[in-house]
């Protein structure tokens, strides 16, 4: 198992052996090193699915404000749970260079939960997986307490398809398994979620 499954699973399955930060991300720097020697490619059906974020980075400007909170890359705290879910959309667009699809991503602290969803774009010749947060929902002890769109999220929804990548929120793969994913974030931070 690669490191960077490792560092995944550990969270996953809540181990106490992890490890270090400081492995971590040379393994995510070697894998994305690797990832653009051999381009690399993958297909959006490997990321649809359930995934929970298990190790962040920072980029060096985030780390310098936050100071020695973030370091050079963490572990998310067990009570922390945030999930990220990939699931297809068909979607009717000409000359269509991309797989349609859509995601959710869900924050558990304690009884509070947060859920924000919208869609989702996969190109193949970079792996970039652009995305757009149209809708959200906030519950509290199960009960929901706000459930809508977000931003002009309905007719956003529509507009993204055919919009810029340049101009949305992207994570750009460069490890894709069975048990864990890693990308850079358009910020410029690398993330690990494990399934």
């Amino acid at each position: 198992m690669s490191i960077i499954e490792q560092a995944a699973n550990s969270v996953v399955v809540a181990s106490a052996s992890k490890p270090s930060a400081t492995e971590v991300v040379d393994a995510l720097l070697q894998a994305e090193k690797d990832a653009r020697k051999n381009n690399f490619s993958d297909s959006f059906d490997r990321l649809i699915g359930n995934w929970r974020l298990c190790f962040i980075t920072g980029t060096k400007k985030t780390r310098a404000k936050a100071g020695i909170v973030l370091g050079a890359g963490r572990y998310i705290p067990q009570f922390v749970k945030i999930e990220l879910s990939y699931s297809t959309a068909s979607v009717e667009i000409e000359e269509q260079n991309f797989e349609a699809g859509q995601i959710e991503n869900r924050v558990t602290i304690g009884a509070l939960k947060l859920v924000v969803s919208g869609p989702a774009k996969f190109l193949h010749k970079k792996n970039i997986l652009a995305f757009d947060f149209t809708r959200i929902t906030v519950q509290l002890l199960g009960v929901t307490l706000f459930s809508g769109y977000i931003r002009s999220g309905e007719a956003k929804s529509q507009q993204f398809y055919h919009e810029s990548v340049s101009k949305q929120a992207f994570f750009a793969y460069f490890f894709i398994t069975d048990k864990a994913i890693a990308a850079r974030g358009r910020g410029g931070g690398l993330a690990i979620w494990g399934r």
